[in-house]
């Protein structure tokens, strides 16, 4: 079987197991809080992390770069994702101190995690494939997290799956392009 096949089942099967879990907490009305932190960090997580890579793996080819940019902003953007969601939930003077700090961990252990799995296939295949996974299992994300949101709101799946994939692919093509004119500017 062609490694990449075989690469592209194995992260189709991991997210499903992972949202699967996440999707408990999903759908209860008792835990809005962890859904909010589980919502937000996910796709922070997403689309943060893949707009840094496509921008700097087309800036610099660089697998340096890349991973160290996938950690650094795992690291400083959870943080930074979480005390947005802390303030946010405060801000709405409805939340009690439980159930902001529930947003905010559920926030930050969400965005910290998603954001270094894209490490793995960084660090293990070449960068070119490593990108291609990446973006394969970045979308897989949204698509299913977008799909349980759909299905718990009784909305069109195919509308909601469709308009966040869409907004995915925009900050990956501009970043793409970014990370182009980069390497061309600062020669």
């Amino acid at each position: 079987m062609d490694p990449l096949v075989h690469c592209f089942g194995a992260i189709f099967r991991i997210t499903e197991a992972l949202i699967g879990e996440g999707s408990k907490l999903i759908e209860s009305k008792i835990n809005e809080s962890l859904k909010t932190g589980l919502s937000f960090g996910l796709t922070s997580g997403v689309i943060t992390t893949l707009g840094l890579m496509v921008g700097l793996h087309s800036g610099t080819h660089s697998k340096l770069a890349v991973a160290g940019g996938i950690l650094t902003i795992a690291i400083a953007d959870a943080f930074s994702d979480a005390l947005g969601i802390h303030i946010s939930e405060e801000s709405e003077n409805a939340h009690t101190r439980k159930q902001i700090w529930a947003s905010t961990a559920a926030t930050f252990l969400s965005k910290l995690v998603f954001a270094l799995t894209f490490l793995i296939p960084v660090v293990l295949l070449e960068l070119w494939v490593a990108m291609v996974v990446s973006i394969v299992w970045g979308l897989s994300i949204l698509a299913i997290l977008s799909y349980k949101i759909a299905r718990s709101q009784g909305s069109s799946c195919f509308r909601v799956i469709a308009e966040h994939i869409a907004i995915a692919l925009v900050v990956i093509v501009i970043t793409h392009f970014v990370g182009d004119w980069i390497s061309v500017a600062f020669k």
